[in-house]
């Protein structure tokens, strides 16, 4: 198994965030792939996604700024299935690539 291990600082918010200037928690996040060759090509397209500020958002929760997953799937769990963002899901890293 790959262990992605991604440390996002607390900031403020910049231009074309939610609150401009508005500082923000960071928070550790974790997700998981399979380790073969589909997985480690998945970590890569991940890694770009993620140099491209595409990987997390900012929102406000109960008035606060906080770091949060975004829009691309990730696997945070490795046991719950499809429903609790773990696996067994037979169809994930396709469905992340088809984000990506």
């Amino acid at each position: 198994t790959l262990r992605l291990l991604i440390k996002m600082f607390s900031s403020h918010s910049k231009l074309g965030d939610p609150c401009p200037g508005q500082p923000y928690k960071g928070g550790t996040f974790h997700a998981y792939l399979p380790d073969n060759r589909k997985g480690q090509k998945t970590a890569m397209l991940l890694k770009k996604a993620f140099e491209q500020g595409l990987t997390f958002q900012i929102k406000s929760l109960n008035g606060e700024g906080r770091v949060t997953w975004g829009h691309i799937p990730h696997k945070t769990s490795l046991d719950g299935g499809k429903a609790r963002n773990g696996y067994p899901d037979a169809q994930y890293l396709h469905e992340v690539c088809t984000v990506l």
